[in-house]
């Protein structure tokens, strides 16, 4: 019976703990960040990553939004507003946090070139970045004209479809970027 290469349980192992790192990492930032329980002055002051992510997105929607001319206000370090009735509360889970950081994890664990692997987690970062701006956008929207999410799934699930699927996407593209690479590499050896 064959057994999978070294090479591969060598990949899981780096995959699933820099996911670990990144996810569960963030997490706990973002928690340290928040006053009560163990809450860190110098952690919320400097390294307040989630806050940062949080306004990006909001400005980055904003911008998007008023590209098509529906006109939002930021009202406060959470809400996104367009009209005095529709507005959308951007928590932990619409940051995008798990998604990002499959996407590390994934170039990480894989055999590439420094060069190559940071192209690429820069290009799969802003891909997706770009797929949660679009998204709070359209949710918004929906909020506006009374839109329904087809299939009667939320718009976080919608957004994991859709942020996975370009992931896989990202993932063929790497794949077949970083192939010829290694091929030249063991024909130089």
């Amino acid at each position: 019976m064959n057994s999978l290469p070294k090479s591969f349980y060598k990949f899981l192992a780096y995959f699933f703990i820099t996911f670990f790192v990144c996810y569960y990492g963030f997490k706990i930032i973002a928690g340290v960040a928040v006053v009560g329980g163990f809450y860190s002055s110098f952690i919320h002051d400097y390294f307040n990553i989630a806050s940062w992510i949080r306004q990006g997105l909001m400005f980055s929607t904003k911008l998007f939004l008023s590209i098509i001319n529906v006109n939002t206000t930021i009202e406060s370090e959470f809400v996104l507003r367009a009209t005095p009735h529709s507005g959308i509360k951007l928590v932990f889970g619409c940051l995008g946090i798990a998604v990002y950081s499959f996407w590390i994890a994934y170039i990480v664990a894989s055999i590439a070139t420094i060069k190559k692997k940071l192209a690429w987690l820069f290009i799969g970062l802003f891909l997706l970045w770009g797929i949660n701006v679009v998204r709070i956008g359209l949710v918004l929207l929906a909020l506006i004209n009374k839109w329904v999410f087809p299939f009667g799934l939320d718009q976080h699930t919608w957004f994991n479809i859709v942020a996975y699927l370009f992931i896989f996407i990202l993932i063929f593209f790497f794949e077949k970027s970083v192939k010829p690479t290694l091929k030249n590499n063991k024909n130089e050896s």
